[in-house]
């Protein structure tokens, strides 16, 4: 699957770069110009499920989070299509890491190693708690596995319990009390 989203983003790219080259002698107007339109992040209704970054977005809970995936550049991403699994850290789980940690990934010099981890917490498909099994290692965006083990009826990623879940519009969060960092 990650090897078709890899093809579709770089078919994109082709199609975009041939159409810009396609304009470069093109005349633009300002008359009859349509609005710039936003991308799925901006879309705001009252009978859509809301989607990851909107559900996250209205969290107390989650609001370091919400900044990383601001910083990171990963709002549209996270706000379209999908489906995702989002393993969604709290506000108390960021504030576990060393005193910097935090500040020093959402410089934008260090957008890259955030984009890693966010990407460690992220999984392109649909887990859904009851149906993982003790021992299942998942590949994430990064490209690196998380493993899941079962304890009674509670879940764990990378050791780190899913505290609750929360279906939205294009996949599901599961909260976490700990910040996943890749190896």
């Amino acid at each position: 699957m990650k090897n078709s989203i890899k093809f579709l983003l770089l078919a994109g790219l082709f199609t975009v770069t041939g159409c810009k080259q396609s304009n470069e002698n093109a005349t633009v107007t300002t008359e009859n110009k349509p609005e710039q339109s936003v991308g799925q992040e901006g879309v705001i209704d009252d009978t859509s499920n809301p989607n990851i970054v909107q559900v996250a977005s209205g969290s107390k809970d989650h609001t370091t989070l919400v900044a990383a995936v601001k910083a990171a550049g990963l709002v549209t991403s996270l706000s379209n299509a999908g489906p995702f699994t989002v393993f969604a850290p709290t506000n108390a789980a960021f504030d576990k890491l060393p005193k910097g940690t935090v500040e020093d990934l959402l410089k934008p010099e260090n957008k890259n190693k955030l984009v890693d981890v966010l990407g460690y917490h992220t999984y392109v498909g649909v887990l859904k708690a009851e149906y993982m099994q003790d021992g299942q290692e998942f590949e994430m965006v990064t490209p690196q596995k998380v493993k899941i083990t079962k304890q009674g009826e509670k879940t764990f990623v990378n050791n780190v319990e899913i505290v609750a879940s929360i279906e939205t519009s294009n996949g599901i969060i599961h909260i976490i009390g700990d910040v996943l960092l890749p190896k």
